[in-house]
């Protein structure tokens, strides 16, 4: 949905936000739209329904319930909060109100505020509280699967406590104290949570950047957020392919040298290079590397294994504010510079927990496994925060869901009896095309709620996730959230919300959500339009780290008194929030956004490309693909050499998820007078649709058809 379309329903004119939600004059108001937002009794017609029996047992067992919940959160958000609030350990409680905020930035600052005056520790509670209080020492926190089947590991609360405080003290003697950054480019394994959770333990912030970005992306974000020490890897295996991680850290590392920035201290945790020491609870991993060219500089470069080898497994937490930096999460940017995405502590740490709690109606008894990677802000919330908050058991993978065949999902599923599922409907895509057969090769008969993450569900999809893989037994959980978000904000509850198949949802308790038209007008009823949120919850971003003034701009200026998503939303008759994708110059790829203004900002370095423009094309697997338009120097001949030389480069500045799909050779682009290029028509070629609107304001028009003729039609 571009930014050209005209919104239409019926209008109301917004209401500026409160400061504070306690005692606030508007709350009549509020309720009044609320009641109008979510229908009086659950949908009857085309839905599905959980089963009597999963009801008895849930924690929203029915609509009624939800809705009654959901009122009380938006009426009295401190009792809502407040009694969540018991269910952890505070070492001072708050002095103030719960919540507090402001959304409108021609009032002044934006900012929100909770449970101000308290003081916890977020490892704390995730970890000694479940060791000490709860007497979970000896359950399994994470069973470990790793890439090539049979290598795995079990870890209990209580060795990952143990292994957690070693960290720390590993940290603290490395001059990490609170408030300082930490940068972490891992592969998914224990010690990346450990690494996590220690930083948490001393204050530290921690920065994690995904394990298949570039150097280039690394630097980036370690010179944002001033880094002070990188913890890494050797290596890992993605399927087949080896990846040289100490290689692109000292490539990253280098690179902030050279622009000025020195990181003094590097860790690298022997992952494939290890060799099995005595006492060691590790094995050694199935494709092991023992002879990796793993790069040293012993002026900067630690071993992580000589370190924690005689770090006590005592560490003290430090009580950190309520509204002290817990991490900072980087998400594109659509100027293409990415945004440093902070989170802090209380807000998030509640927010993580009872969205796990609710939306996967977690038991003390299931096994939890989200297939995302820690490196994005699902793996943050769901795989780390959230369950381990609430005691559970989780899958912790490191590997592909189709390597070494297809069926390694369901073989894992059925090895470790996972109960609760969570992936991405990229991933469900992919399977999809190898048919039933590779899963009804193994039982499944363990799970009871499946759920997905990343973008907006195909109803298709749904419905072979649903028949296929739940066997018409386990509700399905579609969330809407980003990384900005913190958790869940759109999502249906397992028993309380019937299901449609595809991406509709309704609104997670605290969350107010609303459809603006062009105008910023309310829309009510059944209305397609910009999806905003009216007040924030505990777990929403705070800033952008060292840019208050981009945090405002991207989030608040467009519409002020509304938190703007940059995603359009439908609301159908039935009350249902459907997610339409995004608005702004964002790409939804695999379930991870990417920005339009970074990928051609790394085309047009390469010295032959003059111009490039980048939009998006429907993919069948991955959502989304990477359609590229390039304007040549003048004198340059486009060719395959030079197509994978732009390729390369885009993977080497960002990372491959970033690789373009398809390239096109454009002697011109399609732009108005003043020069703007017109991206819904690039976007209608890419596609190969010829209604392409009202184009009089094309400058010359005769460059459409000519952009047509070389249109890439496979990729």
């Amino acid at each position: 949905m571009g930014g050209q379309t005209q919104f239409s329903s019926r209008a109301t004119h917004a209401v500026g936000p409160c400061q504070k939600i306690k005692d606030c004059g508007r709350i009549p108001l509020l309720l009044e739209e609320v009641a109008k937002m979510i229908p009086e009794t659950a949908p009857k017609e085309d839905v599905y329904l959980a089963s009597a029996e999963f009801c008895k047992t849930s924690h929203v067992p029915s609509f009624d319930k939800y809705k009654e919940l959901y009122m009380k959160s938006v009426e009295n958000p401190d009792e809502f909060w407040g009694d969540i609030a018991k269910d952890f350990f505070w070492k001072t409680k708050h002095s103030g109100e719960i919540l507090s905020y402001n959304f409108d930035v021609t009032k002044g600052e934006i900012f929100t505020k909770f449970m101000e005056g308290a003081t916890t520790n977020i490892c704390y509670n995730l970890l000694d509280r479940n060791v000490h209080e709860k007497n979970l020492g000896n359950k399994v926190a994470f069973y470990w699967e790793g890439n090539e089947p049979g290598d795995d590991l079990t870890v209990t609360y209580r060795e990952l406590l143990q292994k957690v405080c070693q960290f720390a003290n590993v940290l603290k003697t490395q001059g990490v104290k609170k408030g300082d950054r930490v940068s972490i480019y891992m592969p998914m394994v224990v010690e990346l949570v450990v690494a996590m959770l220690a930083c948490a333990r001393i204050g530290a912030v921690h920065s994690i950047v995904f394990a298949g970005f570039s150097a280039e992306s690394l630097c980036e974000r370690i010179m944002d957020s001033e880094c002070s020490l990188l913890i890494t890897a050797d290596g890992f295996y993605r399927g087949d392919k080896l990846i040289n991680l100490k290689l692109l850290a000292d490539d990253a590392l280098q690179k902030c040298k050279d622009k000025g920035f020195t990181v003094k201290r590097c860790i690298m945790l022997k992952h494939l290079s290890k060799e099995t020491e005595e006492g060691s609870q590790s094995p050694p991993a199935k494709r092991s590397c023992p002879d990796l060219q793993v790069p040293w500089n012993p002026e900067v470069d630690q071993c992580w294994h000589t370190l924690v080898k005689d770090a006590s497994d005592q560490c003290e937490p430090e009580w950190c504010d309520s509204e002290d930096p817990l991490f900072i999460l980087y998400t594109s940017g659509s100027t293409g510079k990415p945004k440093g995405v902070l989170h802090t502590v209380s807000g998030y740490m509640m927010y993580a927990a009872t969205t796990f709690r609710l939306v996967f109606d977690y038991q003390p008894d299931d096994v939890y496994w989200c297939t995302a990677d820690i490196g994005w802000i699902t793996g943050h919330s769901y795989i780390t925060y959230g369950p381990l908050a609430h005691g559970a058991t989780s899958v912790l993978f490191e590997g592909l869901p189709t390597y070494p065949d297809v069926g390694r999902m369901w073989e894992i599923v059925d090895k470790y009896r996972v109960s609760k599922f969570y992936t991405a409907p990229t991933a469900i895509r992919l399977l999809m095309k190898y048919g039933n057969e590779p899963v009804q090769k193994h039982k499944r008969d363990s799970l009871k709620v499946l759920g997905t993450v990343g973008e907006p569900i195909n109803p298709e999809a749904w419905q072979w996730y649903y028949n296929v893989i739940g066997e018409k037994r386990c509700p399905i959980v579609d969330t809407f959230w980003q990384t900005e978000t913190g958790g869940h904000v759109l999502t249906p509850l397992p028993a309380a919300t019937p299901t449609k198949p595809g991406s509709a949802t309704f609104p997670f308790f605290g969350v107010v959500p609303a459809i603006l038209n062009e105008s910023g007008e309310e829309l009510e009823g059944p209305s397609e339009g910009y999806l905003v949120f009216k007040q924030p919850w505990p777990g929403i971003m705070r800033t952008v780290y060292g840019n208050q003034q981009r945090f405002e701009t991207t989030y608040f200026k467009k519409f002020p008194g509304y938190y703007v998503t940059g995603d359009g939303c439908r609301r159908d008759k039935d009350g249902y929030y459907w997610i339409t994708g995004r608005i702004d110059d964002m790409l939804n790829v695999s379930g991870h956004l990417l920005s339009t203004a970074e990928v051609e900002s790394a085309l047009v370095e390469h010295e032959c490309v003059a111009e490039a423009a980048v939009v998006g094309r429907p993919h069948p697997v991955k959502g989304e693909s990477l359609y590229c338009f390039v304007t040549l120097t003048e004198g340059v001949s486009y060719n395959r050499g030079l197509e994978t030389e732009l390729r390369n480069i885009v993977r080497g500045k960002i990372g491959a998820i970033a690789t373009p799909d398809y390239i096109q050779n454009a002697p011109a682009l399609p732009k108005t007078r003043s020069g703007k290029i017109m991206r819904r028509v690039l976007r209608k070629i890419a596609c190969g649709e010829r209604d392409l609107g009202d184009i009089s304001t094309l400058a010359d028009s005769s460059v459409v058809e000519q952009l047509f003729q070389n249109r890439c039609c496979t990729a």
